[in-house]
């Protein structure tokens, strides 16, 4: 199935409206790759059919699978090495410390924002039981959403082919969260239960999710138009405690969104307290 130019023009306001991700006019080629099996399921046979079913007749079944196709879900265990270190040596530390003295000394409440299929949040969860060795008396909530209803059913089972476990995963880890079934590793109990999965647009309102001690929101914001990144950011920051700590990808920068986003460096990583710089600035 080939794409003209008004499909391109038609597809990419579609796309951005359904997930926020930009498709410029040099990505005709993605939508054809993408999109082209989407739209023979639905019994389309161009692409303005499939733009007029998910526009118009608000198929949610067919713009899910728009938004399954387009987004990246690209990702694996302990992903960039560093943030997790800074997460472990510099960030959970200092939370606890802080922490100990307030009525709620033995509570974490952290957010994988586009967790896709769950590496991320499941890293989380084992540099946690790594660093507090009675983890099993604390109140821990790691929560992971995708906009993807595919990647969140595969966060949500835990289960994961060889080659997934291989990329980024240290063996001791390997054998102490994981167990082997044919042709795959499957999360153990006591590292699924810190973990919550649920379906969330980032561009939408984050009613009720919050507040966190920590968000993860790394590597999605780069596919958004400059207005929605800062939106995004700057909505996140308000999700954050105060003193709470927000890691973005290792090539993002958030300097231009203003004081609140001085970066900060540990262990090779940057991370930022936006809610702290906030109260510093205040005073």
């Amino acid at each position: 199935m080939q794409v003209t130019a008004e499909d391109i023009k038609v597809i990419s306001r579609l796309v951005n409206d359904l997930c926020g991700v930009v498709l410029d006019e040099g990505k005709g080629y993605l939508i054809e790759a993408r999109l082209s099996g989407v739209a023979q399921e639905a019994g389309c046979k161009t692409f303005s059919e499939l733009y007029t079913k998910a526009r118009y007749d608000k198929d949610k079944t067919l713009q899910n699978a728009i938004i399954n196709a387009i987004t990246t879900q690209e990702t694996l265990f302990f992903r960039d090495t560093s943030p997790f270190e800074a997460l472990q040596h510099k960030a959970l530390p200092e939370l606890i410390d802080a922490k100990s003295g307030t009525a709620f000394p033995k509570r974490l409440r952290i957010w994988s924002a586009a967790a896709s299929t769950g590496q991320e949040a499941y890293s989380i969860a084992m540099t946690l039981h790594e660093l507090i060795p009675d983890i099993h008396s604390w109140d821990i909530k790691i929560t992971g959403t995708d906009i993807s209803d595919a990647a969140i059913k595969q966060a949500s089972l835990g289960r994961y082919a060889e080659h997934e476990i291989k990329r980024g995963m240290q063996p001791q880890l390997l054998a102490k969260y994981f167990t082997h079934e044919p042709g795959a590793w499957k999360v153990k109990d006591e590292l699924r239960a810190l973990v919550a999965y649920r379906r969330l647009n980032l561009l939408e309102p984050f009613a009720g999710i919050g507040p966190f001690d920590i968000i993860f929101c790394r590597n999605v914001a780069i596919y958004f138009s400059v207005e929605a990144r800062k939106s995004l950011f700057h909505r996140l920051a308000k999700e954050l405690v105060a003193g709470g700590y927000l890691f973005v990808g290792s090539s993002e920068s958030l300097t231009d969104l203003g004081p609140r986003f001085a970066p900060q460096h540990h262990c090779r990583a940057v991370f930022y307290q936006p809610s702290k710089q906030g109260i510093a600035a205040a005073v």
